[in-house]
C-alpha cells in the first residue's frame, strides 16, 4: 500500500469499526435494557432489528446513489445521520420517563445512516485497489469489522456502568467526526463512465449482470447473510442465558462476548491476507469451509450444555465466520467495476436483514427447545453450503487481473 494511502484507508476502516457498534454495543446490555424499561426479552431485541432493518432498506438506494454521484457523497452525510440517531436516543433515555418508544425511533433514524456506511466503504475499497490486494484490503476492512464487534460487547458493558443509555452518546461523539474527515480527506477515484450513466442504463446493466452471474451472486449474498444471522442470533442467546442461567452480570458478559468475536476478526485478517495470493478456486473453497465450521459448531452447541464446551464451539464459529466474510466481500466487490456500488449495497442490505432477523429469531425459537434450535440451524447452515458449492463460479465473478496467473 503506497503511503499516501493509509490514511484514507485508515479511515475506510474506521467506517466499519463505527458502524459495528450500532448492536454490538448494546448486545451485552439487552437483559440490563429490559429490566431497566420493564421490556420483554423480544422487545429488547428490537433495538437491534430497527437499527438493522432500516439499514437494510436503505442500503440498496445508497448504493445506486454512490455509483451515480460518488461514495463519498452519500458516505459522510450517513455517518453524521448515524451519530445523530444515537445522540438522540441518549437524550430520550436521560430525558424522559418512559422512552422506549423514542429509543426504538432513534434506533431507526441510526439505522437509516448505517445504511450509507460500510457498504460503501466497501465499493470504495474497490474502486481504489485495482490489483490482488483488493482481498487484503477487503479482509482488513472486515477485521476492522470484526474487532469492532470484539471492543464493543467490552465497551457497552463498561460504558454502560455511567448510566445504561450512556453507550448510546459514543456514536455521536465517534460517528460524526469520522464523517466530517472521511469528506475532507478520502479522495475518490475519478469513474468518467459515471458521468454518462442514465438510471435506465444502470439498471439494464446490473440486469446483465444478474442474468449471467445470478445463482454465483446469490450464493455469496446467502453465504454472508446466513454467518451473521447466526453470530447475532447465538449472541443474543448467550447474553441472556449467561445472566439467567450462569448469574454472569455486565462487563464479563462483554468479555465472554468478544472471545469468538474476535476469534472472528483474527481470522478474517489472516483470511484476506491468505486469499490475496491464492484467489480463484480459493475464495470458493474458503466460502464452504467456513459454512461447514458453522454448521459443526452449532451441533456441538445444541449437543452439549457445559459451558466451556459451548464456548469453545463459539470460537469455532467465530473462526468459520471470518473464513467466509473476506472471500464473499471479494467476488461481491469484484463483479462489476461500474455497478459496484449497486451489488456490493445489495449484498450488504441482505447482511444487515441476516443481523436485524438473528436475535428475534432465536429468541423466538427458544420455545421449542436448545437442541431443535442449534440443529435446525447447522441445517440451514449445510443447505447454504451445498448451495455455494453448486452454483458459485469464481472464474465468472473475477475479473482477470484477479485471476492465478495474472
Amino acid at each position: 500500500m503506497q503511503p499516501s494511502m493509509k490514511l484514507p484507508f485508515a479511515l475506510l476502516c474506521a467506517v466499519p469499526f463505527i458502524m459495528v457498534l450500532g448492536n454490538s454495543m448494546l448486545v451485552p446490555l439487552l437483559p440490563l435494557m429490559r429490566s431497566t424499561l420493564g421490556v420483554s426479552l423480544v422487545q429488547a431485541s428490537l433495538f437491534i432489528t430497527a437499527f438493522s432493518l432500516p439499514a437494510g432498506i436503505v442500503i440498496p438506494f445508497a448504493g445506486f446513489l454512490s455509483d451515480c454521484y460518488g461514495r463519498k457523497l452519500i458516505m459522510a452525510p450517513a455517518l453524521i445521520i448515524y451519530g445523530l440517531g444515537g445522540l438522540l436516543a441518549g437524550l430520550a433515555a436521560w430525558l424522559v420517563t418512559s422512552p422506549y418508544y423514542l429509543i426504538l425511533g432513534s434506533r431507526i433514524l441510526q439505522g437509516i445512516g448505517a445504511g450509507g456506511t460500510y457498504q460503501l466503504a466497501m465499493a470504495l475499497t474497490g474502486d481504489i485497489f485495482q490489483s490482488k490486494e483488493r482481498t487484503k484490503a477487503l479482509g482488513l476492512l472486515e477485521a476492522s469489522n470484526g474487532l469492532g464487534k470484539v471492543v464493543s460487547p467490552v465497551a457497552g458493558s463498561l460504558i454502560a456502568l455511567i448510566a445504561w443509555f450512556a453507550p448510546f452518546f459514543v456514536y455521536g461523539c465517534l460517528a460524526i467526526p469520522i464523517g466530517l474527515a472521511v469528506w475532507y480527506f478520502i479522495r475518490e477515484p475519478v469513474n468518467k463512465e459515471k458521468e454518462k450513466m442514465s438510471i435506465h442504463s444502470y439498471f439494464s446493466d446490473l440486469g446483465q449482470i444478474f442474468k449471467a452471474n445470478g445463482l454465483s451472486l446469490l450464493a455469496c449474498i446467502l453465504a454472508g447473510m446466513v454467518v451473521l444471522f447466526i453470530l447475532f442470533g447465538v449472541l443474543s442467546f448467550v447474553s441472556d442465558i449467561l445472566e439467567a442461567t450462569y448469574g454472569i452480570r455486565g462487563i464479563s458478559i462483554g468479555l465472554l462476548i468478544a472471545i469468538p468475536v474476535g476469534t472472528m476478526a483474527l481470522t478474517s485478517y489472516l483470511a484476506g491476507s491468505y486469499l490475496q495470493q491464492k484467489a480463484g478456486p480459493g475464495l470458493k473453497m474458503s466460502i464452504t469451509a467456513g459454512l461447514i465450521l458453522v454448521a459443526i459448531s452449532l451441533v456441538v452447541m445444541g449437543l452439549f450444555a457445559n459451558i466451556f464446551i459451548f464456548f469453545l464451539a463459539m470460537v469455532v464459529m467465530g473462526i468459520g465466520t471470518g473464513t467466509v466474510l473476506p472471500a464473499v466481500n471479494t467476488l461481491i466487490t469484484s463483479i462489476s467495476a461500474k455497478e459496484r456500488g449497486g451489488i456490493t449495497c445489495l449484498y450488504g442490505s441482505m447482511r444487515f436483514f441476516g443481523v436485524a432477523l438473528g436475535p428475534p429469531a432465536f429468541g423466538l425459537a427458544m420455545t421449542l427447545g436448545r437442541l431443535p434450535l442449534f440443529l435446525g440451524a447447522a441445517v440451514l447452515v449445510g443447505a447454504i453450503a451445498f448451495f455455494t458449492v453448486a452454483f458459485i463460479q469464481t472464474e465468472k465473478m473475477l475479473p482477470p487481473e484477479l485471476l492465478p496467473g495474472n
